[in-house]
């Protein structure tokens, strides 16, 4: 499962809260004590209603897998939260019985862990799309070239990327570009990089294109994010 879970986690939830979720392509299937559902957004920040719970657990699915993994075209997935038994109707509800019975987030892991291994047996993951967010991530990638070097047409790979991810290849280089704005926000608030450096170094023009995209990417200006810097996602 390598190569198609990114990462398993747990949440400490407490009472119920809202909560941004800022986009960056992937999928997090999540058990909130109740249900299992599949969260995902790709063209803008999500407004997502975390339940009262003690804990939560979600394995995240590396961007470039959503579409074969959850047996539909991202492009038919409505952003925010989706049951999992709406899409694996006998798969989810088992995990469900078997995840309302667990004590601690470790077993809840395991469980999650081995319904994704489960439905790895009956799909056939596209590594093409994979790829395409890998190269599309890096500063200065043009879509062309990215085509190109995976043997493909710019609408072979805009075919993929939109089943797999939900949108286009540039739109999806704009969610991966402000992601690594993201990754760079801890070094912004510790005074380790100016707001000006990372935003070159992530492939903007100029903090004004920063400004611009991350406005419409998070609802928020690049100093507001810093200064509630907490990671991905965070406190409404």
């Amino acid at each position: 499962m390598a190569g198609v879970v990114e990462s398993v986690w747990t949440g400490l939830v407490g009472c119920r809260r809202p909560l941004r979720v800022f986009p960056d392509g992937c999928v997090d299937l999540v058990w909130n004590g109740t249900e299992i559902a599949a969260v995902t957004t790709v063209r803008g920040v999500l407004r997502h209603e975390l339940p009262s719970a003690e804990w939560t657990v979600g394995l995240r699915l590396r961007c470039g897998v959503g579409g074969a993994v959850l047996g539909l075209p991202m492009t038919e997935l409505s952003a925010g939260a989706t049951p999992l038994r709406d899409l694996w109707a006998a798969g989810a509800r088992r995990a469900e019985s078997e995840l309302a019975g667990c004590g601690t987030p470790g077993e809840a892991r395991t469980v999650l862990e081995t319904l994704v291994a489960e439905r790895l047996r009956d799909v056939e993951v596209d590594g093409l799309s994979i790829a395409a967010a890998r190269a599309l991530s890096a500063p200065g990638a043009r879509t062309d070239r990215v085509a190109a070097r995976l043997g493909v047409s710019e609408r072979g790979l805009r075919r993929h990327v939109r089943n797999d991810v939900g949108v286009g290849p540039k739109e999806l280089q704009r969610v991966l570009r402000f992601h690594g704005f993201l990754k760079r926000v801890e070094a912004v608030a510790r005074d380790h990089a100016s707001l000006a450096d990372v935003a070159a170094d992530v492939g903007y023009a100029d903090q004004s294109h920063l400004g611009r995209e991350c406005r419409r990417l998070s609802g928020a200006s690049p100093g507001a994010l810093v200064r509630s810097w907490t990671g991905r996602n965070v406190p409404d």
